[in-house]
């Protein structure tokens, strides 16, 4: 039996510590679902999917799976654009929601789709951000789609309430704290005319403020392994 993963942006960053993490157990299966590919492994596949082009997420289809002993689904990936709205590239909105939540919410309904009457623990795990909890100036397109990924984490977890274990699906959203990821290094490279906190961002940086991916693998997948201890979707993992 395997516990099988589905992660989303797994070439850098979180995504790509998450699977280093996650290779070290040998009844762990992952299919990374990502643009480039950063592994060679049994136990790895890539699917080739670039999240901003929402018609390939929307035609994947989650596989068949007989030998389960778990399946996960990870939306990881993220993006942003710091500008003030008026100053904002239009297509640079529709890529942001594109990636932080038009294309979760497909996989999230495929994924449910797919495997809700497998009776197996599920679990949704979506990479939210407390810029979706609290607004940000310059961040528009990135508040509004991880709140709006907040929103979704939390109907659906509503929605499964309905159903009993092993058929129900876990859902939660955890805003992982500030990380050092390429994320960060893009926002350290805005114009602070565009982002009024450049200088604060640049001094988590300097002062080692930031927390490793691999750290934050790790507790993320610990949180994964004891989800059904959680009674709410939403928290921040640097308040666990």
């Amino acid at each position: 039996m395997m516990n099988y993963f589905f992660v989303t942006g797994t070439s850098r960053g979180i995504g790509k510590s998450i699977v280093d993490n996650l290779l070290n157990d040998e009844s762990n299966y992952i299919i990374g679902l990502s643009r480039h590919n950063t592994f060679k492994h049994e136990r790895f596949e890539h699917i080739r999917i670039d999240l901003r082009e929402i018609e390939s997420v929307k035609n994947y289809r989650f596989i068949k799976i007989i030998d389960a002993n778990s399946i996960t689904l990870i939306n990881n990936s993220g993006m942003i654009a710091s500008k003030h709205v008026g100053n904002i590239d239009n297509q640079s909105i529709i890529d942001v929601f594109n990636v932080n939540i038009i294309a979760p919410f497909l996989l999230v309904n495929n994924f449910i789709n797919a495997y809700q009457y497998i009776s197996v623990k599920k679990l949704i795990l979506n990479i939210s951000s407390g810029a979706g909890r609290t607004p940000m100036e310059s961040w528009s397109s990135y508040c509004a789609s991880k709140s709006a990924l907040d929103m979704l984490s939390q109907v659906v977890f509503k929605e499964q309430e309905h159903f009993k274990d092993p058929i129900s699906i876990k859902v939660l959203s955890i805003a992982p704290g500030i990380v050092d990821t390429q994320m960060q290094d893009e926002i350290r490279k805005s114009d602070k005319m565009d982002f009024k906190m450049l200088d604060t961002f640049i001094k988590y940086k300097d002062e080692n403020l930031l927390a490793s991916t691999d750290d934050t693998a790790k507790k993320l997948i610990k949180i994964m392994n004891q989800s059904g201890h959680f009674l709410e979707p939403l928290f921040d993992l640097r308040e666990l």
